[in-house]
């Protein structure tokens, strides 16, 4: 006669342990990661331009309630951060545009799962049937 031996299963699961420098890594790239995207306009005007280069007032006009100041000194921040590019063309009067590098295509997925979680979210908040995806 065979004897099974049962390993009790605890009632909550384990929890996960993490050392002090795990979380002070997490923390940090998670700081990091807000201070490039701070604000509340960089990544309407990430967005914006995913549909590919924009002029100026293009951009002011869709991304809804920006003052020129302000989309000035983030599109100077986007270049600095290496997420956007200003192009300068030598014509009467000069046109300026703005487009996406390679490097910004990085926050794809995090766009993409910020967009996903505010559906979810204003769903949760509002109720289903006053959500518009």
């Amino acid at each position: 006669m065979s004897t099974i031996v049962e390993e009790a299963i605890p009632a909550t699961p384990p929890r996960r342990e993490h050392s002090a420098a795990a979380c002070n890594q997490s923390l940090q790239a998670v700081q990091d990661a807000l201070y490039v995207l701070n604000g509340k306009w960089k990544l309407p005007i990430i967005i914006a331009l995913s549909e590919g280069p924009r002029r100026f007032r293009e951009l002011q006009r869709l991304v809804t309630g920006i003052t020129a100041k302000v989309l000035s000194k983030e599109l100077k921040e986007l270049e600095l951060n290496e997420f956007a590019i200003r192009h300068v063309y030598a014509t009467t009067p000069v046109t300026v545009e703005y487009e996406l590098t390679e490097y910004s295509h990085s926050l794809d997925s995090i766009i993409e799962a910020l967009r996903h979680w505010g559906i979810q979210h204003r769903a949760r908040i509002l109720g289903k049937d006053k959500v518009e995806s």
